[in-house]
């Protein structure tokens, strides 16, 4: 990727109605759920994080009515729920804030913030981030993008939240479906300097980073048939669509996993059963 400081998909963010509803809807999928985190009164929201071993999952909620938070609450009007958006881990947010506006973004922030964590051992710590947003109105395949630094890895990575039941160890891809593919993946390609892989199924991959997920732009259709017998009922015709997670133990995803069906090689969570996510166990 052209930006220096860009690694890779961070983590993806999980935009829901109703926040300990869906933290509780996870936990049944499997996965071990952080505690509940708080952020600022300006941002007005609040999460819990599935952590894998490099990158994560966080759910989103809206605390508060804020300016901050106007585009997630459009975005769960109009959608419901779902992928809203995607972070790149970034190692100097400040440096590429200033990449991308020498490509002609304004970038909104760098921003500072932090939110409490409780520790395992019960003590309280701080996870501290440094932020940058693409515009608001740069949404390829419908999905927004920002780039996040972490401050403090060591109160985000805790180990013992990165054990699950499902056994999920990263995310392969990330899923994105577009009436127009090829258009949303130059897009994204060109906010991030990055490349464009046509794929044989008529998909097209644009790469995070070495080590990190792969975006993946197709249609809903080509979707449905990548995983059939796999219900798409809840997906938009256009936005964030799913995850492809690798998990070490397919079997073990296919027991812990409440709603999820084989599809080919993968175990598949439909939508209606992932708050409007996706998710797709694949071994290594």
């Amino acid at each position: 990727m052209g930006l220096k400081n860009i690694v890779g998909i961070d983590h993806a963010v999980v935009v829901v109605a109703d926040l300990d509803g869906a933290a509780a809807n996870w936990k049944r999928l499997g996965f071990t759920i952080s505690p509940r985190g708080t952020h600022s009164a300006k941002m007005g929201t609040g999460n819990y994080t599935i952590m894998l071993e490099d990158d994560y999952i966080e759910l989103l909620g809206i605390l508060d009515e804020t300016e901050h938070n106007a585009p997630s609450r459009s975005f769960l009007a109009r959608t419901g729920g779902g992928i809203e958006r995607v972070a790149f881990t970034t190692l100097d947010a400040a440096d590429d804030a200033e990449q991308i506006r020498a490509r002609g973004y304004a970038p909104l922030g760098p921003t500072d913030f932090e939110r409490p964590v409780t520790m395992p051992d019960g003590s309280q710590r701080e996870a501290k981030f440094r932020t940058f947003q693409w515009p608001v109105d740069e949404t390829p395949g419908g999905v927004r993008l920002f780039a996040c630094q972490h401050k403090t890895r060591d109160t985000v990575w805790i180990p013992e939240l990165q054990k699950h039941g499902n056994t999920a160890t990263q995310i392969a891809k990330m899923m994105i479906v577009s009436p127009e593919p090829k258009k949303d993946a130059d897009h994204l390609a060109r906010m991030i300097d990055g490349e464009v892989r046509k794929q044989p199924d008529g998909s097209f991959v644009v790469p995070s980073g070495p080590d990190r997920a792969d975006f993946v732009l197709m249609t809903r259709e080509a979707l449905g048939r990548q995983y059939p017998g796999v219900s798409l009922a809840g997906l938009p015709e256009r936005g964030g669509a799913g995850l492809v997670l690798v998990v070490n133990d397919l079997a073990a995803a296919q027991r812990t996993a409440g709603g999820a069906v084989s599809s080919g090689a993968a175990v598949v969570v439909p939508p209606a059963a992932g708050n409007g996510v996706l998710l797709a166990f694949v071994s290594k």
